[in-house]
């Protein structure tokens, strides 16, 4: 049975599919629980699968609370690969939200059982492996969804429909932050959730920037259309003290030799979602804050100032209106944004099945190249920190 009609209008609202996708969880902790509120949301799928726990008791008690049947709930993901792929109603996809170390074996391991994957990111901790994965996915055909989540709210789809129309004029400086401050207490990293995020051996080389860095490198290129090519960073830890960096201070160029900033930390008391992001032109600039998402802030040089707002019958494009569930003054959030990025995925997946063509610009999600990209920029930090600051080409 066909899941997509035989024909897709890419200026429409987003087809309905004629069954739900199934899919599987590997990880189990808060994240994945996120992502799962998120694609139920959608009505586009049905979790039936996970590797919960590596301890086949634990996996079975998670099973339960999941609800998924037990003979679907594995004790580690290469029996879940390998038995999902032989199964007539086994998962079209999975979602792989487990410790960075592991997004690599992982996902390589549904991939060769041909299943496509949705993975957290940081893509993984090294770029041979990250390049790796990639190489895979182009040799196979297969859909690979990255979770640059922030990519995926209406207004910064609408900021990056602006800057693509010329409104803005030539872009000459972007800045970007991401500031939180949930680290600020000194005990803050006794946390269990929170250990391995300081550990190298499983979060990589980084903490800060792999884990909030990255989204922020990815929504200034996403938005504004230039890849970031240089960059100097500078680590630093500001609180209690860790192996890894809580802080980061960065000068960035984009194509263009065109300027920036790029600062992230998780010590910024009163920051709790402070993603910003400002681009300036030769004629404007535009500026959207993750903790007033609704909002896009668009300024016209000599121009009155001007508020774009989420919601239907608000002058937004059909692209933005498609990932938009409520009419204006009814709030979304990070959930209807995580939603947006499962429906795309959703329907690359349901359109890869019916060998359909997905019209080009119809479906903007992150892919395995923007996962390969962070794990670059990450690569780059680490380098230009080690050398005091100095200036790597990404």
């Amino acid at each position: 049975m066909r899941i997509l009609p035989p024909s897709l209008n890419s200026t429409a609202p987003f087809p309905r599919q004629n069954r739900r996708l199934r899919l599987g969880v590997v990880g189990g902790g808060r994240i994945s629980q996120t992502q799962a509120m998120a694609a139920r949301m959608t009505d586009r799928w049905e979790i039936v699968a996970g590797a919960f726990s590596s301890n086949p008791a634990n996996a079975a008690q998670r099973g339960e609370e999941w609800k998924v049947e037990a003979d679907r709930s594995y004790a580690g993901f290469l029996a879940m690969a390998q038995a999902e792929a032989s199964r007539p109603d086994g998962i079209d996809a999975v979602m792989v939200t487990t410790p960075n170390h592991m997004h690599y074996a992982a996902s390589k391991a549904f991939l060769e059982s041909g299943i496509d994957v949705i993975c957290d990111k940081p893509l993984t901790n090294e770029l041979t492996e990250a390049e790796g994965l990639g190489a895979l996915v182009d040799d196979l055909g297969l859909v690979f969804a990255v979770c640059y989540t922030m990519s995926c709210y209406p207004m910064i789809r609408q900021a990056r429909e602006i800057v693509t129309s010329g409104v803005l004029g030539s872009i000459n400086q972007i800045h970007v932050e991401f500031m939180q401050d949930w680290m600020t207490p000194d005990n803050a990293a006794d946390a269990p959730h929170v250990k391995w995020r300081l550990d190298p051996k499983i979060s990589g080389s980084t903490s800060c920037v792999g884990d909030i860095g990255t989204h922020a490198a990815h929504l200034a290129q996403f938005v504004s259309g230039l890849a970031m090519t240089e960059l100097r960073a500078e680590f630093h830890v500001c609180g209690a003290p860790k192996e890894l960096e809580d802080t980061v201070f960065m000068s960035v160029r984009y194509d263009g030799d065109v300027p920036g900033t790029l600062m992230a930390t998780r010590l910024a008391p009163g920051n709790r979602g402070g993603l910003r992001l400002r681009i300036f032109g030769s004629l404007g600039g535009l500026e959207w804050d993750m903790e007033d998402c609704d909002r896009l802030k668009l300024n016209i040089f000599g121009q009155p100032d001007q508020i774009l707002t989420r919601g239907h019958g608000h002058g937004l494009s059909m692209q933005t209106e498609r990932l938009v569930r409520t009419g204006r003054g009814f709030p979304e959030g990070v959930i209807e944004a995580w939603a947006n990025l499962y429906t795309e995925f959703a329907l690359a997946v349901s359109a890869r099945r019916d060998d359909i063509t997905v019209p080009e610009g119809w479906l903007n999600f992150p892919r395995i190249g923007d996962g390969i990209d962070g794990v670059r920029f990450i690569e780059a930090s680490v380098k230009s920190n080690a050398g005091k600051g100095r200036w790597v080409t990404i």
